[in-house]
């Protein structure tokens, strides 16, 4: 017998290992076309065809199977590049018997005008046999477990692989069940499924399932088990046997894909530091560790948010400060940690690495050894913990993210007896940088926002005063810490004549960006009411400086190439102006809700007021609606956020304000805080900002005023009826100054203005005088040389006055000045 085809000294019987033989396969000559050409005696043994019965017939009535035309015409692109082709097929005899047989296709060729394919059959049968000593040696020695048992499911055989794996020496399992070896193997779910094999006759294939054996008894093993029956001749089920392969370490890399994967969705989900770390204490233990704490640097936490930048060759100091942020442990109350949560601890690393922080790498205690301390002091709290709660295995992770030093996490295990190995120091590694970056991104978002919130207060006004107007107070709530810093703003802003504007406002957007440009438009706003616009007006101009801001930034945002559209700087600002004399307030909105006016009897209303467009569009006009207010009357400014609460209903936001205010209250402060609380019991994603004022008006003691006919001999009465006044007043040592503003203004309006010209003084917290005319020109202030015979009338009132300007009214202008009451 000669050597089989794998070389080896087994004899092997003819099969489909062997060459075909033309002499005793069976074979036949096929035409392109399907059609049979040529049929031999061994394919009449084969398949009982005669070959006359064959010869010009298709073969496809010899197939025992449903044609696949696909399959021949690509075994045809095969066979006529210049190779053949070979394959199990399923044929049909005469008598109508299907045999399964290997089958060749030789390389086409030419017979004649036709293209042929010579094909090749042989009866697929038992293939092979081997040696006692071959199949002994495969069975004892395969790294693979083999086992083979009865129908009661008691070991007859078993090979020396599985005998290590279970730990259970071979005299001690021959007959008897699994259950009764390897209880912890989960036996029962075993056993279960061989008696299914026995039953059906299917094999079970890959089974995979985790237990623990004698071998090792304190590490979790994994395997994966194949069942098929054993039958004998007749066919009858004699047993089972199975195979079963060690998969623990692809289970073990499985479960930290897995654990890591877990960890990217449990840790960081927020942008808080204290609880990202708290997160990663919590998904390691039980699942990884029995304790773990988390060690930020105090400077991490602090209001900065400042880390180590990793290219410092050292910390700044050898024993940097540390705050306990994370804290986790199988044992109720982590009764093993010497420092709580918020306790600032030293930077005490294992063992003795000072440099851990900056360039070490995880530090990885297999076995902790009692006798040895870890830390320096032998009889260190640490060291005490360590012996009482038997923790017996350690690592000790640095946290770095982006270059930048953030803490320390270490992990420890006690109860559970398996020490750490190098496989998870890498899962430690891995999940400690995900939370790194958590931690990381936290910290960039606390530092941002808290340098938002820093330039938002900055820019908001610090102490608000109306004067005798009006008293006034505020509330302003910030956003959420998701939200992000809104441009919510207000302002309230002393004008002349007694008169005090009010205005709140709210840009678009978050941020510092939101923060900066709010900034900006309260300068605006400021710088436009001390030139005593009218609120149509001064909305008008402030929504070209929006215009003037979103090109600038669309400007900055490109790269020179030509735009057809600008960024929108979007926002909405309510004016008004107060008149304590007239007791009137005129008032215009560019898209801001309405204000809300409750009267000194508690009924609640909001003026309709012409909406008018957001600031930013450009084009549109703005409209001015005044009302007369009662004294003692309550006006209200407020943005959206205030009104949009939970259910976002901006007329049940109304009804809501409207009836809070209407509630009696010590003081304005209170009740805009209790407002505010009220409407927005909790910090929503939009800024909250409420103004109050409550409306005073001056007394009729408190104005004189006189028309004065267009006559220079005039001017010397209304001086004699300015000194009777504020001797009247209680200022007669402000009479001299008054004088000579009211008879310099007053000269001038019937030099160069045309009548009427009326003066007015009021007394409030100042002396205000004011002269008004019919003419629109405003007068300018100049410096007169010493050869001029005039020029320095409005230099000596600027010079008398706390300070003096012009506004503009619909009959003419009127020039006012202010003195401080002594």
């Amino acid at each position: 017998m000669s050597p089989g085809r794998n070389g080896s000294d087994v004899p092997l019987s003819a099969g489909p290992r062997d060459l075909f033989d033309a002499s005793s396969d069976a074979t036949a000559v096929v035409r392109a076309d399907g059609l049979v050409l040529g049929w031999t005696r061994p394919a009449e043994a084969l398949l009982g065809y005669r070959a006359r019965e064959v010869v010009g017939d298709s073969a496809a009535r010899l197939l025992g199977m449903r044609g696949d035309p696909v399959r021949v015409a690509s075994v045809a692109v095969r066979c006529r590049a210049g190779m053949g082709w070979s394959g199990l097929v399923l044929l049909r005899r005469r008598n109508g018997e299907r045999v399964e047989v290997d089958l060749r296709v030789s390389a086409s060729f030419r017979l004649g005008p036709d293209e042929c394919f010579l094909i090749s059959a042989r009866e697929r049968k038992q293939q092979w046999t081997v040696g006692q000593s071959v199949l002994d040696g495969f069975l004892t020695r395969s790294p693979v477990g083999m086992a083979v048992l009865d129908v009661q499911l008691r070991y007859v055989w078993l090979n020396d692989t599985l005998e290590r794996f279970g730990g259970v020496p071979r005299e001690q399992r021959l007959g008897q069940r699994v259950t009764d070896i390897l209880p912890g193997m989960d036996a029962s779910t075993l056993e279960a499924l061989m008696r299914k094999v026995l039953l059906t006759g299917i094999p079970v294939l890959d089974h995979e399932y985790v237990g623990w054996s004698w071998a090792d008894p304190y590490r979790q093993r994994a395997y994966s088990c194949s069942f098929f029956p054993l039958v004998d001749a007749d066919q009858s089920v004699t047993g089972v046997c199975y195979m079963v392969m060690d998969i623990t370490e692809r289970w073990k890399a499985r479960q930290l894909l897995m654990l890591v994967n877990e960890a990217g969705t449990s840790v960081g989900r927020t942008l808080d530091m204290a609880r990202t770390a708290q997160e990663l204490a919590d998904f390691a233990v039980p699942r990884f560790a029995d304790f773990v704490v988390v060690d930020l640097l105090e400077s991490v936490l602090s209001a900065q948010g400042q880390g180590v930048w990793l290219p410092e060759a050292e910390l700044s100091v050898a024993r940097p400060l540390m705050r306990r942020t994370g804290m986790s442990s199988v044992r109720e109350g982590c009764p093993e940690a010497v420092a709580r949560i918020g306790d600032t601890v030293d930077f005490d690393p294992v063992p003795r690495q000072a440099n851990l922080l900056v360039h070490g790498e995880p530090i990885f205690v297999p076995v902790i050894d009692p006798a040895t301390p870890l830390w320096d002091d032998e009889e260190s709290d640490r060291n005490t913990r360590v012996r009482e709660f038997g923790l017996h295995s350690l690592i000790c992770v640095p946290m770095r993210a982006r270059n930048t030093v953030l803490g320390l996490a270490t992990f420890m295990r006690s109860q559970n007896p398996v020490p750490f190995d190098a496989d998870d120091v890498l899962l430690a590694r891995e999940v400690v940088a995900r939370a790194a970056l958590g931690i990381d991104n936290a910290r960039r978002f606390s530092r941002e926002h808290t340098a938002a919130v820093t330039l938002q207060h900055s820019l908001l006004p610090h102490a608000l005063t109306g004067g005798t107007a009006m008293e006034v107070a505020s509330f302003y709530l910030p956003a959420n810490a998701a939200g992000g810093v809104g441009g919510d703003w207000f302002d309230v802003i002393p004008l002349s004549g007694a008169r005090v504007g009010l205005v709140v406002g709210d840009v678009v957007g978050h941020g510092i960006t939101a923060a900066a440009t709010m900034g900006r438009l309260r300068t605006a706003v400021q710088t436009l009411a001390d030139m005593d616009l009218p609120p149509d007006e001064l909305l008008a101009h402030l929504d070209d400086l929006v215009l003037r801001l979103s090109e600038e930034e669309d400007d900055g945002d490109g790269d020179g190439a030509d735009r057809t559209s600008t960024t929108v700087l979007g926002a909405t600002c309510l004016y008004a102006v107060y008149d304590p004399v007239a007791r009137r307030c005129a008032m215009a909105r560019a898209g801001h809700p309405p204000p809300v006016v409750v009267t000194p009897e508690g009924e609640v209303s909001y003026p309709e007021l012409p909406a008018g467009p957001p600031l930013g569009l450009g084009g549109l006009a703005f409209e001015a609606a005044e009302i007369e207010l009662a004294e003692n009357s309550l006006l209200g400014l407020y943005t959206d956020g205030l009104l949009l609460g939970a259910d976002r209903d901006m007329e049940l936001g109304m009804t809501r304000l409207g009836e809070s205010l209407s509630q009696p209250s010590e003081s304005l402060e209170a009740l805009s805080s209790s407002v505010v609380r009220h409407l927005v019991p909790v910090p929503q994603p939009d800024d909250v900002a409420l103004l109050l004022a409550r409306t005073h008006a001056l007394s009729p003691d408190q104005v004189a005023e006189w028309d004065v006919p267009l006559d220079p001999a005039a001017v010397g009465d209304a001086r004699a009826r300015v000194i009777r006044t504020l001797e009247d007043w209680g200022l007669a040592e402000l009479a001299v100054t008054t004088e000579l503003i009211a008879s310099e203004l007053v000269t001038n309006a019937i030099r160069y203005a045309s009548g009427p010209v009326r003066l007015r003084l009021l007394r409030n917290g100042r002396l205000t005088c004011e002269v008004g005319d019919a003419s629109s020109t405003s007068p300018r202030l100049r410096h007169a040389r010493s050869t001029d015979e005039g020029g320095r009338g409005l230099f000596l009132v600027a010079q008398l006055s706390h300070r003096w300007g012009t506004r503009h009214t619909s009959g003419g202008k009127i020039i006012w000045t202010e003195q401080e009451i002594p």
